[in-house]
């Protein structure tokens, strides 16, 4: 679908919108995707030429892999992460999705939002939204996956939630080892810090990761940060 502006100039239409009417941005901004055809703007963001597309994304992972995706609320980083999973299938490469905050029909139906036939890849994808979700539970559930499967944990956080569970800096140096052992990617998702500023930095980063508890973030070998249709990838080094 071809955009009428660049989304840098929708961005500053919103923005003029919010100001007119009083409205916070992220309503303005799904008022300006409505209009351009879009149900919200993560999904113009996602579809949008500016946007690293999860096809080229997906082709700068390699098996071993621990990628952290990052982004405010509503700004497209579990959208992103379900059109990794569909190239992932494409590619014939097995795809799970570990989740307390989605139900099997919500991924489902995310899956149509963006134009795919969940029937078409059923034997590929994987969905566990078990309470008992940690390192060891991944690890456990992914001890059998092929090498190259994707498997993305929404959310990072939520492996810290629990206080039977191993410190949030062990468990992740156990998926590094496991990942790299097994040959699978882990994508996590991850919540920002309320302090982040849009209007001071475009774009979050590793510094504005919300981390009630200690972690090395350089144990992730890839990043990429997403606002307002924009994305910031890196690789580690």
């Amino acid at each position: 679908m071809k955009l009428t502006a660049p989304v840098y100039r929708l961005k500053r239409q919103a923005r003029v919108l919010a100001r007119k009417e009083s409205i916070p941005l992220h309503l303005a901004l799904d008022r300006v995707a409505i209009g351009e055809g879009f149900g919200a703007w993560s999904l113009l963001a996602a579809r949008s030429a500016d946007f690293l597309s999860a096809e080229e994304l997906f082709a700068r992972l390699v098996p071993g892999d621990l990628l952290l995706i990052g982004a405010r609320p509503g700004h497209g980083k579990t959208l992103l992460s379900l059109q990794l999973a569909m190239e992932a299938m494409k590619s014939g490469r097995r795809a799970v999705f570990f989740t307390l905050e989605y139900t099997t029909r919500d991924v489902l139906d995310r899956f149509r939002a963006l134009g795919a036939d969940p029937a078409q890849f059923e034997a590929l994808f994987g969905f566990d939204d078990s309470d008992a979700i940690s390192a060891d539970h991944i690890m456990r559930s992914l001890a059998e996956a092929p090498r190259g499967t994707l498997a993305i944990v929404d959310y990072l956080q939520l492996l810290d939630q629990k206080r039977g569970n191993p410190e949030l800096m062990v468990q992740i140096r156990d998926l590094k080892v496991f990942a790299q052992e097994r040959g699978v990617i882990l994508a996590f998702i991850s919540q920002i810090d309320r302090s982040y500023d849009p209007a001071i930095k475009p774009c979050p980063d590793l510094r504005d990761i919300r981390l009630p508890n200690p972690l090395d973030l350089s144990l992730f070998s890839k990043t990429c940060f997403l606002n307002e249709g924009e994305v910031r990838f890196q690789a580690a080094g």
